[in-house]
């Protein structure tokens, strides 16, 4: 199922925790399928309960989906859980040097169905073993596109980063490659509940990780949810709940950076 079609080049696979109960994704996400399957061999996706419980019949269609393998969530699962046993799982069933792109569903299906189709396949394409573990930060084109609290609070976490570790990299990341091999050693040492695992996984790949700052990472939510982007921004840039929002996985972060002794995990 990963192999392409020539000798035995294995193919990337896309690994995407999804949570949509709103149902707003779903339909994006098969508009994506055929480009995702000119760049990727296989996808794996980790769909939360209560998507399964509020979006019956788009959870069917998508455990039909051949491309897709799905794990649903435990009702219990708190994201970084999730996240979790959806990347223990594809680094158990995958070759150990496959390429694995761990992404989110919004952010990927924006870049493969909006202008950035192009650039981000290019990328895909380019993300070979041997350059990998890989971190894909926003360029100063996409974070332009992004509410303004967004860049303020998340930029807090790369400045405290860089001070304890010595490289300002983005903790709450959006995309990262790397083998299966190098996830399965990894994930043994990410061990939180909630998103702040996303912050212990770049701390354990720290002294490895290769930096690409992207276009394609550029502000989703417009395209998506079918709004005007400028509204959109200045909407959530005055709403006191978006910084909360913010917040609450920053504080964790920060926690996670002030715990670390000084070596990768």
């Amino acid at each position: 199922m990963t192999r392409g079609k020539h000798g035995n080049h294995l193919r990337p696979a896309i690994v995407m925790p999804m949570h949509d109960p709103d149902g707003i994704l779903f339909p994006h996400l098969q508009h994506a399928i055929p480009f995702l399957r000119q760049a990727f061999g296989h996808g794996y996706l980790s769909v939360t309960a209560v998507t399964l419980a509020r979006q019956p019949a788009w959870t069917a269609w998508l455990a039909g989906e051949p491309f897709f393998t799905v794990l649903i969530g435990s009702d219990a699962a708190r994201p970084g859980d999730q996240f979790a046993a959806l990347y223990r799982h594809a680094a158990a069933v995958s070759p150990p040097e496959q390429v694995l792109h761990l992404g989110f569903v919004d952010r990927v299906v924006f870049a493969v169905c909006s202008d950035f189709r192009a650039s981000y396949l290019a990328d895909v394409s380019a993300a070979t073993s041997a350059e990998t573990p890989r971190l894909y930060h926003r360029s100063a084109a996409a974070w332009a596109t992004h509410p303004a609290n967004y860049r303020v609070m998340e930029g807090s976490i790369t400045t405290a980063g860089e001070a304890l570790l010595g490289r300002a990299l983005d903790f709450a990341w959006c995309y990262m490659t790397l083998t299966a091999g190098r996830l399965a050693r990894l994930m043994p040492g990410v061990t939180r509940s909630d998103m702040s695992m996303l912050a212990e996984m770049v701390v354990g790949l720290c002294d490895e990780l290769e930096v690409r700052e992207v276009d394609w990472l550029a502000w989703e939510d417009p395209y998506l949810l079918g709004r005007d982007a400028t509204e959109l921004r200045r909407e959530r840039e005055a709403s006191p709940g978006e910084m909360r929002k913010r917040l609450g996985y920053v504080i964790p972060m920060l926690q996670v950076l002030a715990s670390h002794n000084g070596r990768s995990a």
